[in-house]
Protein backbone atom coordinates (compact mmCIF):
# COMPACT_ATOMS: atom_id res chain seq x y z
CA UNK A 1 0.00 0.00 0.00
CA UNK A 2 3.01 2.71 0.84
CA UNK A 3 4.28 1.88 -2.93
CA UNK A 4 1.64 3.76 -4.26
CA UNK A 5 2.36 7.38 -1.91
CA UNK A 6 6.09 6.01 -2.85
CA UNK A 7 5.20 6.88 -6.53
CA UNK A 8 3.65 10.16 -5.71
CA UNK A 9 6.60 12.59 -6.86
CA UNK A 10 5.83 15.76 -8.66
CA UNK A 11 2.83 17.92 -8.83
CA UNK A 12 -0.41 16.08 -8.22
CA UNK A 13 -2.48 16.57 -11.62
CA UNK A 14 -6.19 16.37 -11.32
CA UNK A 15 -7.42 16.68 -14.92
CA UNK A 16 -10.81 18.55 -15.59
CA UNK A 17 -13.61 16.40 -17.44
CA UNK A 18 -14.25 18.30 -20.66
CA UNK A 19 -17.61 18.35 -22.53
CA UNK A 20 -19.46 20.01 -25.16
CA UNK A 21 -22.14 22.47 -24.83
CA UNK A 22 -24.80 20.00 -23.90
CA UNK A 23 -22.49 19.08 -21.14
CA UNK A 24 -22.12 15.55 -22.85
CA UNK A 25 -18.36 13.56 -21.42
CA UNK A 26 -15.72 14.42 -24.00
CA UNK A 27 -13.45 11.43 -23.73
CA UNK A 28 -11.31 12.47 -26.63
CA UNK A 29 -10.36 15.86 -25.31
CA UNK A 30 -10.23 13.93 -21.58
CA UNK A 31 -7.67 11.62 -23.20
CA UNK A 32 -5.47 14.31 -24.59
CA UNK A 33 -5.79 16.42 -21.14
CA UNK A 34 -4.29 13.19 -19.57
CA UNK A 35 -1.75 12.49 -22.19
CA UNK A 36 -0.36 16.43 -21.63
CA UNK A 37 -0.14 16.29 -18.11
CA UNK A 38 1.91 12.87 -17.88
CA UNK A 39 4.34 14.15 -20.97
CA UNK A 40 4.52 17.67 -18.37
CA UNK A 41 5.76 15.47 -15.69
CA UNK A 42 2.99 15.23 -12.99
CA UNK A 43 3.25 12.84 -10.03
CA UNK A 44 -0.38 11.05 -10.28
CA UNK A 45 -3.61 11.51 -12.15
CA UNK A 46 -6.41 12.21 -10.04
CA UNK A 47 -9.23 11.52 -12.57
CA UNK A 48 -12.64 12.52 -11.56
CA UNK A 49 -12.15 14.61 -8.16
CA UNK A 50 -13.23 18.48 -7.55
CA UNK A 51 -11.19 19.63 -10.46
CA UNK A 52 -13.28 17.51 -11.96
CA UNK A 53 -16.10 17.91 -11.01
CA UNK A 54 -17.05 14.73 -9.52
CA UNK A 55 -20.69 15.51 -8.37
CA UNK A 56 -22.09 16.42 -11.67
CA UNK A 57 -20.73 13.44 -13.45
CA UNK A 58 -23.44 10.13 -13.85
CA UNK A 59 -21.56 6.94 -12.71
CA UNK A 60 -20.99 5.82 -16.70
CA UNK A 61 -19.19 9.09 -17.14
CA UNK A 62 -17.12 8.46 -14.05
CA UNK A 63 -16.21 4.93 -15.02
CA UNK A 64 -14.87 5.82 -18.77
CA UNK A 65 -12.96 8.93 -17.53
CA UNK A 66 -10.95 6.26 -14.83
CA UNK A 67 -10.80 4.16 -17.36
CA UNK A 68 -9.46 6.64 -19.87
CA UNK A 69 -7.23 7.71 -17.45
CA UNK A 70 -5.24 4.15 -16.25
CA UNK A 71 -5.30 3.51 -20.40
CA UNK A 72 -3.44 6.70 -20.97
CA UNK A 73 -0.88 6.81 -18.68
CA UNK A 74 -0.55 3.01 -18.76
CA UNK A 75 1.42 2.56 -15.45
CA UNK A 76 3.86 5.45 -15.80
CA UNK A 77 2.02 7.08 -12.50
CA UNK A 78 -0.83 6.17 -10.36
CA UNK A 79 -4.41 7.00 -11.15
CA UNK A 80 -6.15 7.92 -8.74
CA UNK A 81 -9.94 8.19 -8.94
CA UNK A 82 -12.48 10.14 -6.66
CA UNK A 83 -15.25 9.22 -4.83
CA UNK A 84 -18.03 10.87 -2.46
CA UNK A 85 -21.60 11.13 -1.46
CA UNK A 86 -22.49 8.92 2.01
CA UNK A 87 -21.38 5.43 2.22
CA UNK A 88 -23.39 3.06 -0.29
CA UNK A 89 -23.33 5.52 -2.94
CA UNK A 90 -19.28 6.10 -2.49
CA UNK A 91 -19.05 2.39 -2.43
CA UNK A 92 -20.84 2.18 -5.57
CA UNK A 93 -17.75 4.40 -7.32
CA UNK A 94 -15.20 2.46 -5.35
CA UNK A 95 -16.22 -0.60 -7.05
CA UNK A 96 -16.06 0.67 -10.15
CA UNK A 97 -13.21 2.45 -9.95
CA UNK A 98 -11.79 -0.74 -9.03
CA UNK A 99 -13.20 -2.01 -12.08
CA UNK A 100 -11.74 0.58 -14.13
CA UNK A 101 -7.97 -0.46 -12.65
CA UNK A 102 -7.59 2.65 -10.53
CA UNK A 103 -4.57 2.59 -8.55
CA UNK A 104 -5.74 4.23 -5.54
CA UNK A 105 -9.03 6.25 -4.18
CA UNK A 106 -9.53 9.74 -3.27
CA UNK A 107 -12.32 9.73 -0.45
CA UNK A 108 -14.07 13.41 -0.91
CA UNK A 109 -16.12 14.21 2.20
CA UNK A 110 -19.54 12.25 2.68
CA UNK A 111 -22.34 14.24 1.21
CA UNK A 112 -24.18 17.26 3.31
CA UNK A 113 -24.60 15.37 6.87
CA UNK A 114 -22.35 16.93 9.30
CA UNK A 115 -20.95 13.43 11.10
CA UNK A 116 -19.10 13.40 14.34
CA UNK A 117 -16.14 11.67 14.78
CA UNK A 118 -17.26 8.71 15.16
CA UNK A 119 -19.55 8.60 12.04
CA UNK A 120 -16.36 9.80 9.77
CA UNK A 121 -14.79 6.64 11.46
CA UNK A 122 -17.45 4.38 10.30
CA UNK A 123 -17.73 5.88 7.06
CA UNK A 124 -14.03 5.88 5.89
CA UNK A 125 -13.49 2.44 7.21
CA UNK A 126 -16.29 0.74 5.63
CA UNK A 127 -15.23 2.45 2.16
CA UNK A 128 -12.19 1.06 3.12
CA UNK A 129 -13.19 -2.66 4.28
CA UNK A 130 -14.90 -2.70 0.55
CA UNK A 131 -11.88 -2.45 -1.67
CA UNK A 132 -8.78 -4.14 -2.12
CA UNK A 133 -7.21 0.10 -3.33
CA UNK A 134 -5.36 2.34 -0.93
CA UNK A 135 -7.22 4.87 0.17
CA UNK A 136 -6.33 8.76 0.61
CA UNK A 137 -8.43 10.92 2.95
CA UNK A 138 -9.60 14.36 2.40
CA UNK A 139 -9.91 17.02 4.89
CA UNK A 140 -12.28 19.75 4.30
CA UNK A 141 -15.53 21.01 4.59
CA UNK A 142 -17.69 18.48 6.68
CA UNK A 143 -15.01 16.08 6.79
CA UNK A 144 -12.43 17.95 9.85
CA UNK A 145 -10.57 14.90 11.36
CA UNK A 146 -9.62 15.23 15.24
CA UNK A 147 -6.02 13.66 15.54
CA UNK A 148 -7.41 10.95 17.08
CA UNK A 149 -9.31 10.15 14.67
CA UNK A 150 -6.74 9.95 11.85
CA UNK A 151 -4.31 7.79 14.29
CA UNK A 152 -7.65 5.38 14.31
CA UNK A 153 -8.14 5.41 10.57
CA UNK A 154 -4.36 4.92 9.67
CA UNK A 155 -4.50 1.83 11.42
CA UNK A 156 -6.40 0.86 8.52
CA UNK A 157 -4.11 -1.43 5.95
CA UNK A 158 -6.10 0.33 2.58
CA UNK A 159 -5.57 3.97 4.42
CA UNK A 160 -2.27 5.40 3.54
CA UNK A 161 -2.44 9.17 3.18
CA UNK A 162 -4.51 12.12 4.43
CA UNK A 163 -4.91 15.49 2.19
CA UNK A 164 -5.83 18.47 3.77
CA UNK A 165 -7.73 20.60 2.00
CA UNK A 166 -8.72 22.42 5.17
CA UNK A 167 -6.05 24.60 6.40
CA UNK A 168 -5.65 24.64 9.93
CA UNK A 169 -1.97 24.35 10.42
CA UNK A 170 -2.40 23.76 14.27
CA UNK A 171 -4.56 21.24 13.63
CA UNK A 172 -2.48 19.33 11.05
CA UNK A 173 0.83 19.93 12.69
CA UNK A 174 -1.10 18.10 15.70
CA UNK A 175 -2.45 15.29 13.59
CA UNK A 176 1.33 14.52 12.03
CA UNK A 177 2.56 14.67 15.96
CA UNK A 178 0.06 12.04 16.77
CA UNK A 179 0.33 9.87 13.97
CA UNK A 180 4.45 9.60 14.25
CA UNK A 181 4.01 9.18 18.22
CA UNK A 182 1.58 6.31 17.36
CA UNK A 183 4.00 5.18 14.26
CA UNK A 184 0.94 3.76 11.93
CA UNK A 185 2.14 5.51 8.99
CA UNK A 186 0.29 8.07 7.10
CA UNK A 187 1.22 10.68 4.56
CA UNK A 188 0.00 13.74 4.33
CA UNK A 189 -0.87 15.95 1.42
CA UNK A 190 -1.33 19.83 1.00
CA UNK A 191 -4.78 19.93 -0.77
CA UNK A 192 -5.63 23.93 -0.17
CA UNK A 193 -7.12 25.48 -3.63
CA UNK A 194 -4.09 26.67 -5.43
CA UNK A 195 -2.28 24.88 -3.07
CA UNK A 196 1.32 26.75 -3.81
CA UNK A 197 0.35 29.81 -2.13
CA UNK A 198 0.16 27.44 1.02
CA UNK A 199 3.01 25.56 0.10
CA UNK A 200 5.79 27.17 1.94
CA UNK A 201 3.77 27.08 4.88
CA UNK A 202 3.12 23.09 4.72
CA UNK A 203 6.89 22.55 3.43
CA UNK A 204 7.89 23.76 7.04
CA UNK A 205 5.32 20.84 8.57
CA UNK A 206 7.60 18.63 5.95
CA UNK A 207 4.38 18.33 3.85
CA UNK A 208 5.38 18.69 0.40
CA UNK A 209 3.64 16.97 -1.80
CA UNK A 210 0.04 18.87 -3.39
CA UNK A 211 -2.01 19.69 -5.82
CA UNK A 212 -1.72 22.00 -8.45
CA UNK A 213 -4.51 23.28 -10.25
CA UNK A 214 -2.25 25.60 -12.27
CA UNK A 215 -0.63 21.98 -13.69
CA UNK A 216 -3.64 21.86 -15.95
CA UNK A 217 -3.25 24.92 -18.17
CA UNK A 218 0.34 25.95 -17.10
CA UNK A 219 2.19 22.62 -16.34
CA UNK A 220 5.71 24.12 -17.21
CA UNK A 221 4.94 27.31 -14.55
CA UNK A 222 3.47 24.62 -11.91
CA UNK A 223 6.49 22.05 -12.30
CA UNK A 224 8.73 25.52 -12.26
CA UNK A 225 7.50 26.06 -8.57
CA UNK A 226 7.52 22.60 -7.57
CA UNK A 227 11.10 22.39 -8.40
CA UNK A 228 11.87 25.51 -6.61
CA UNK A 229 9.98 24.80 -3.34
CA UNK A 230 12.10 21.52 -3.19
CA UNK A 231 15.14 22.65 -3.65
CA UNK A 232 14.52 25.82 -1.09
CA UNK A 233 14.77 27.99 -3.98
CA UNK A 234 12.80 30.85 -2.24
CA UNK A 235 13.41 33.92 -4.87
CA UNK A 236 12.07 32.06 -7.80
CA UNK A 237 9.13 30.48 -5.47
CA UNK A 238 8.94 34.14 -3.67
CA UNK A 239 8.67 35.57 -7.41
CA UNK A 240 6.16 33.14 -8.64
CA UNK A 241 4.09 33.77 -5.72
CA UNK A 242 3.79 37.64 -5.66
CA UNK A 243 3.30 37.97 -9.57
CA UNK A 244 1.06 35.12 -10.34
CA UNK A 245 -0.29 32.82 -7.81
CA UNK A 246 -1.12 35.69 -5.31
CA UNK A 247 -3.33 37.90 -8.29
CA UNK A 248 -4.83 33.95 -9.34
CA UNK A 249 -6.14 34.07 -5.93
CA UNK A 250 -7.45 37.44 -6.44
CA UNK A 251 -8.95 36.57 -9.10
CA UNK A 252 -10.37 33.12 -8.09
CA UNK A 253 -11.63 34.91 -5.38
CA UNK A 254 -14.02 37.46 -7.54
CA UNK A 255 -16.56 34.53 -8.22
CA UNK A 256 -18.35 31.34 -7.07
CA UNK A 257 -17.37 28.31 -7.87
CA UNK A 258 -14.07 29.69 -9.83
CA UNK A 259 -11.64 27.48 -8.33
CA UNK A 260 -13.08 24.90 -11.23
CA UNK A 261 -14.24 27.24 -13.64
CA UNK A 262 -11.17 29.22 -13.89
CA UNK A 263 -9.37 26.23 -14.25
CA UNK A 264 -11.34 25.22 -17.18
CA UNK A 265 -11.30 28.34 -18.93
CA UNK A 266 -6.90 27.94 -18.40
CA UNK A 267 -7.15 24.61 -20.03
CA UNK A 268 -9.48 26.30 -22.97
CA UNK A 269 -7.54 29.22 -22.92
CA UNK A 270 -3.74 27.12 -24.06
CA UNK A 271 -5.63 25.45 -26.75
CA UNK A 272 -7.61 22.87 -25.55
CA UNK A 273 -11.11 22.67 -25.89
CA UNK A 274 -12.46 21.23 -22.78
CA UNK A 275 -15.93 22.83 -23.13
CA UNK A 276 -17.66 24.60 -20.18
CA UNK A 277 -18.21 23.79 -16.55
CA UNK A 278 -21.68 21.88 -15.59
CA UNK A 279 -24.57 23.10 -13.91
CA UNK A 280 -24.99 24.10 -11.35
CA UNK A 281 -21.38 26.19 -11.85
CA UNK A 282 -21.20 28.91 -14.01
CA UNK A 283 -18.56 30.33 -16.43
CA UNK A 284 -16.47 33.16 -15.16
CA UNK A 285 -16.99 36.95 -16.56
CA UNK A 286 -15.22 37.79 -20.12
CA UNK A 287 -12.82 40.25 -17.86
CA UNK A 288 -11.79 37.63 -15.57
CA UNK A 289 -10.65 35.46 -18.17
CA UNK A 290 -9.17 38.02 -19.88
CA UNK A 291 -7.25 39.16 -16.95
CA UNK A 292 -6.66 35.12 -16.21
CA UNK A 293 -4.74 34.86 -20.09
CA UNK A 294 -2.62 37.85 -18.73
CA UNK A 295 -1.84 36.22 -15.42
CA UNK A 296 -0.77 32.67 -17.52
CA UNK A 297 1.50 34.86 -20.36
CA UNK A 298 2.82 36.83 -17.30
CA UNK A 299 3.85 33.63 -15.81
CA UNK A 300 5.26 32.47 -18.51
CA UNK A 301 7.57 34.87 -19.08
CA UNK A 302 9.28 34.52 -15.51
CA UNK A 303 9.58 30.73 -16.59
CA UNK A 304 11.12 31.49 -19.35
CA UNK A 305 13.68 33.84 -17.86
CA UNK A 306 14.82 31.40 -15.54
Amino acid sequence: MNSLVDRLDGPLFFPVTPCDDRERLDLDAFREHVRDGVAAGCGAVFACCGTGEFPSLSPSDYAACVAAAVEETAGRVPVIAGTGYATALASLFVAAAEEAGADGLLALPPYLVQPDQEGLRRHYRSLADGTRLPVILYQRDNAIFEPRTVVDLARHPRIVGLKDGHGDLDLLQRTISAVRSATTGLTFFNGLPTAEMSALAYRGLGVTRYSSAVFCFAPTVAMAFYKALLAGDDPVTDRLIDEFYRPLVELRRQGAGYAVSLVKAGVRLRGLDVGPVRAPLCEPAPEHIKRLAELIDRALEIVDGL
